[in-house]
């Protein structure tokens, strides 16, 4: 069986929430809780409690131990679940002591993720993960082979099986990382062909359940699933968005961030925050009803640094204001005129126009940027000027026609009499004149079609 399926069915669990004296440390009992109502268990009982610093046995005193092993026995709990990371030590103990399963929050959201996988790639993502998260903690699912002594017959059983079993998890760590190495060289081969062709790439980042998704769907007429939970979207998406008399973008939905997200979720998902730190721009989306988006703008900032985004220029989009009394949508801009931040709302379209503007402009100023390679005298660039062409390809040109499917321009695709191609394409002068540098391709004014085959 496979580390990311699960039973469908829900579990007990005994939630248990520490409020350390560190700031930094303080976490968030609603999250929490919706953290675990993501990963589909049912919260039977709440421990809380408060310390100044982590118990190196137990994480909780030896007392609150006690006081939540009470709770798991009169509620029958399958499972406690931590809104702490907890040592391989600490969580070896507490499974001793409260005999039951011990999951904190780095396992959590992992569980959640594992349901949410859908794509090839995000699944070996997920696996990835669990399995280095796994293989520390890998001797808790052996204990009854260490209890064994010496003698004839039992010498040296447990040592063997953790010995066998750490062996296949690092081969199977070394396979997943090879197979994301290969889908890392596809996505890098697909930003270079995108840069090629001088269409922006604009990605949503923010924290999880900020209204992304929604977002996506309303400006590209996509489905992506979109619900009111955390991590709805796991597998990123990538939609060719168009924008009024000027050049379109790429706009990619990706992953929601969240505080304190586990270290081996950003290794293991670099392949897709790489579609982030390669934009041109960030919409980072804000949830305008929440009371504490200023803490959870910091959060998302923190984790844009770690991955080597926060060089990314941004533009705030506070999402949800159709939540917020006497809030019109409107366009916010900095000392120099460009727009900084825009108030809309994704569910009921109120203000979108207004982002498609600011789209446009940030369109127009991407287009407008010198040296483009291989253009040369031929290029006459007219930012944001977007037109239909036909174009005529020889077949000769077929990895120029790869090209202009994989950047989502061709409109309609027809053959012409000599079997050469005749494609409509709808894209800014930038992207025209590029196309017609390479060999093989021409603008065609008029054709004779001998039959058509559509995009």
């Amino acid at each position: 069986m496979q580390l990311f399926e699960r039973p469908e069915k829900g579990e007990r669990a005994v939630l248990v929430h520490l409020r350390l004296n560190t700031e930094s440390q303080c976490e968030e009992l609603e999250e929490f809780r919706e953290l675990v109502s993501s990963a589909g268990a049912q919260p039977v009982s709440l421990v809380t409690g408060a310390r100044k610093a982590p118990d190196p046995r137990y994480f909780v005193g030896v007392g609150k131990a006690e006081e939540i092993r009470a709770s798991v026995n009169e509620e029958k709990a399958e499972v406690v679940l931590f809104d702490h990371a907890l040592s391989p030590a600490q969580q070896r103990n507490l499974e001793q002591l409260l005999e039951c399963r011990v999951l904190d929050r780095t396992g959590l959201i992992l569980d959640i993720f594992a349901q949410r996988a859908r794509s090839f790639e995000g699944k070996l993502q997920v696996e990835l993960a669990q399995l280095r998260y796994l293989s520390s903690r890998l001797v808790r699912g052996w204990t009854h082979l260490e209890r064994q002594k010496g003698g004839i017959g039992l010498r040296g059983p447990g040592e063997t099986q953790l010995e066998t079993d750490r062996r296949l998890i690092g081969a199977r760590i070394k396979q997943l990382n090879k197979r994301l190495d290969k889908v890392s060289n596809q996505r890098q081969g697909q930003r270079k062909s995108r840069k090629k062709s001088t269409i922006s790439t604009v990605s949503l980042v923010g924290y999880t359940n900020a209204g992304k998704s929604t977002l996506f769907n309303t400006l590209t007429g996509s489905q992506v699933n979109a619900a009111d939970q955390l991590f709805a979207t796991l597998d990123p998406t990538l939609r060719r968005v168009k924008l009024r008399d000027c050049a379109p973008v790429i706009l990619a939905d990706t992953v929601g961030f969240i505080r304190h997200l586990p270290h081996a979720l950003v290794a293991a998902f670099r392949s897709t925050l790489e579609e982030t730190r390669e934009a041109g721009l960030l919409l980072h989306v804000v949830d305008a009803h929440d009371e504490n988006r200023s803490e959870r703008i910091k959060q998302v900032d923190k984790v844009l640094k770690e991955i080597g985004a926060d060089s990314v220029r941004q533009l705030e989009v506070f999402n949800k204001i159709d939540l917020l009394a006497n809030c019109e949508p409107r366009l916010d801009r900095d000392e120099v005129g460009r727009a900084r931040r825009v108030w809309i709302s994704a569910a009921t379209g109120a203000g979108v126009e207004l982002l498609l503007a600011a789209l446009a402009e940030h369109s127009v100023e991407h287009a407008s940027r010198p040296s483009i390679k291989g253009v040369g005298a031929r290029a006459k660039l007219v930012p944001g000027e977007v037109s239909r062409q036909r174009l005529r390809l020889s077949p000769t040109a077929a990895r120029l026609r790869a090209r202009l499917f994989e950047n989502g321009v061709v409109v309609s695709e027809d053959v012409a009499e000599n079997g050469d191609w005749l494609i409509d394409v709808e894209v800014g002068s930038a992207e025209l004149s590029q196309f017609l540098c390479e060999k093989g391709c021409e603008i065609e004014p008029n054709t004779t079609v001998r039959h058509g085959i559509h995009a």
